[in-house]
């Protein structure tokens, strides 16, 4: 590799670190027209492309990258979150799992940055499953995603809606409870859990959330609603 060469990759994966992407992508460019033997320098313009929503030349990127190193992890992991993006899911699961089995990679051992990108994948899919009425796949997948990201209260959130909107109520209100263990302050659980309660004639309880939720983000339109639907009427 030329002096030149040299500068424009060191100058490429600069600018991609410190994420200054048009810069980054000019550089970049410049090494894979002179020099298509880098993978990572494919992998990071890969990257480049989807932040700039341009998936499709993201996706030859990540496949140029994982034809130059089939065991690139990352690679691999960044062409399943764009399939995922563009709506190609089973390729998306298909894709990140033989990525982990080339790597031996399991789950109980993945990178914590890794994992959540995953947990968001399945969580985008149950989402989809969720929107055409098709419950248990939708909980399936927002369980797969919870156990890499237990601590991501939002997704926890949807899956006990998927629950409730199922008919399992009180697993519904199981993980509503759950989310607000996690975090007190976490108001759309509490709202929920409220509504779930109520519907379970709990009414004391659902009211006591629904307090704290005011207690918290005082003159709360829903919480105070909820409450004056709720009260005895005269």
């Amino acid at each position: 590799m030329d002096d030149s060469l040299k500068q424009a990759l060191t100058l490429g994966r600069g600018y991609y670190l410190k994420k200054e992407y048009a810069l980054a992508e000019q550089y970049l460019t410049e090494v894979v027209e002179a020099n298509q033997s880098f993978a990572d320098v494919y992998n990071m313009l890969g990257v480049v492309y989807h932040d700039q929503g341009q998936y499709q030349k993201a996706q030859r990127a990540f496949e140029a990258a994982l034809r130059l190193n089939p065991g690139y992890t990352d690679a691999a992991l960044n062409l399943a979150v764009t399939y995922n993006d563009t709506g190609r899911y089973q390729e998306a699961q298909e894709t990140y799992r033989n990525a982990l089995s080339r790597s031996g990679a399991s789950q109980g051992k993945l990178d914590r940055f890794v994992a959540g990108k995953l947990a968001n994948m399945h969580a985008e899919i149950a989402d989809v499953y969720l929107s055409s009425g098709m419950f248990q796949e939708a909980i399936a997948e927002y369980r797969r995603a919870l156990v890499l990201g237990p601590s991501f209260v939002d997704i926890r959130v949807r899956l006990a809606g998927a629950l409730r909107d199922a008919g399992e109520r009180d697993a519904a209100i199981a993980e509503y409870e759950q989310v607000v263990r996690q975090r007190p302050n976490y108001v759309p659980a509490r709202l929920n859990l409220g509504l779930s309660l109520l519907a379970a004639q709990r009414k004391d309880e659902a009211m006591a959330h629904w307090q704290a939720v005011l207690d918290i983000s005082p003159g709360n339109r829903n919480a105070e609603m909820y409450m004056t639907l709720a009260a005895p009427k005269d």
